[in-house]
């Protein structure tokens, strides 16, 4: 039987994609069965739920690869990972491969800045632009004198007074933001601020909450300031080396630059292209491999991290169920990180944004954690109230975010079904 012409054009057409467009394009489309999708790292029938879980979210949403990590009283009682880390070279997730943690890098920031402030280099209620020093904005703009007025706790708290939602996110617009200052491009950090200076703010501060990344950009500054060091060099030797962390790092753009350990990401939509924001050499690229600028997103969104790792951090915040050590944060700078805002922030609110987290009271504890999301990333670190803490990393975000419930609610249902929880320790397996 002879093929028709349309059919054999559109086979020379598929024949003749990029082998790398393929790959990602077809397992998006196929169905994936659960029990499939292979896993690393060490199993335990008694926390078998946890497996079930990420096979079965990773399953219907597609996701090419994750890794969980769980601690139970400051004891790593569970790691693995699952699905694929780089789907061209067949490489399994590992369960400590390095991933994209997105804006789980605002906890990490938030601690940095209260360790500050317990040396006194930092207040809290210090108006923090003129503290970071002069910038000028555009030519030809006015400052908001609004700006001068905001402090480190509102920037803490998303109250600083930027509403991406009734304007637009500062951090995502890098090649504009350093064509106005008149700045290499893509912007940096601090060009991005300075652009944003010639912005008027969306309210006034400190009279609601509304997320924003350049609030905590700017904190990123402000611990350079006070510190006198870049601030990758001041989050290490306030936070992940007393915490015992020493493969976290901070991301890089382009793929070629990525860590040796690191997984590869894709987006949900591999035909959704992105304008490169290097100038040079590239035009249209994978929304991960060039889309947004991770350099600039230091302190709100560019660490890149194990699962262990992230909840090593949340373990070491407080010195949860370690007998020797100390704890990141005194129980004052703990209160204060986990207090309820001001009333006209969150009057009436059973969740808040405390000091770098969000926030639920239950019972005399609570439970703090944070999520993260960039095109190719989708991450969750919970420290809940019960001696349990754990992280999700996954190295695609669907298009469809019901998997954030999903993964939300069904790590607590795989807590709750746990009968035993283990005696020992995997944290000293994995350095």
């Amino acid at each position: 039987m002879l093929c028709r012409p349309f059919t054999v054009c559109a086979l020379l057409v598929v024949l003749l994609l990029p082998s790398h467009l393929r790959a990602q394009d077809e397992p998006a489309k196929k169905e994936i069965n659960p029990a499939d999708i292979a896993a690393t790292g060490d199993a335990n029938e008694a926390l078998a739920a946890y497996d079930d879980l990420m096979r079965t979210v990773m399953a219907k949403w597609k996701i090419p690869g994750g890794a969980i990590a769980v601690a139970k009283d400051g004891r790593l009682v569970f790691a693995r990972g699952y699905g694929l880390a780089d789907r061209e070279a067949n490489k399994p997730v590992a369960p400590d491969a390095l991933f994209r943690i997105a804006s789980i890098s605002k906890p990490i920031t938030a601690v940095t800045v209260l360790r500050l402030v317990e040396q006194g280099k930092i207040n809290l209620d210090e108006r923090v632009i003129a503290a970071i020093g002069p910038l000028e904005g555009p030519p030809g703009t006015k400052v908001d004198p609004r700006l001068d007025a905001i402090t480190v706790r509102q920037l803490l708290q998303h109250t600083g007074g930027w509403d991406r939602d009734k304007s637009f996110d500062a951090m995502f617009i890098p090649q504009k933001a350093a064509k106005e200052v008149g700045a290499p491009s893509p912007a940096e950090a601090t060009t991005v601020i300075r652009y944003m200076r010639g912005v008027p703010l969306d309210f006034d501060p400190g009279t609601k909450y509304a997320y924003s990344n350049l609030g905590y950009a700017i904190l990123g500054r402000l611990i350079e300031r006070r510190t006198g060091k870049p601030y990758a060099v001041a989050v290490e030797q306030e936070v992940l080396r007393p915490a015992g962390i020493s493969r976290m790092k901070l991301g890089r753009t382009l793929k070629e630059f990525r860590a040796a350990d690191e997984v590869c990401y894709y987006h949900f939509d591999p035909e959704d292209r992105a304008r490169c924001v290097f100038p040079y050499g590239r035009r249209r690229v994978q929304w991960p491999d060039g889309g947004f600028y991770l350099e600039a997103m230091d302190a709100h969104g560019g660490w890149i991290a194990s699962a262990i790792d992230l909840v090593r951090f949340a373990c070491a915040v407080e010195n949860r169920g370690r007998s020797t050590g100390t704890p990141l944060l005194a129980n004052g700078s703990l209160k204060a990180m986990t207090a309820r805002p001001s009333p006209d922030v969150a009057e009436g609110k059973d969740v808040w944004y405390g000091l770098g987290w969000q926030v639920r009271r239950d019972g005399d504890g609570a439970n703090w954690w944070h999520t993260g999301s960039l095109p190719g990333t989708a991450t969750l670190l919970v420290r809940a109230h019960n001696g349990l803490a754990w992280a999700v990393l996954f190295n695609s975000r669907p298009e469809d975010g019901g998997y954030r419930k999903a993964i939300d609610a069904g790590c607590w249902e795989a807590a709750a079904s746990v009968k035993d929880w283990p005696k020992g320790d995997l944290f000293e397996k994995f350095k």
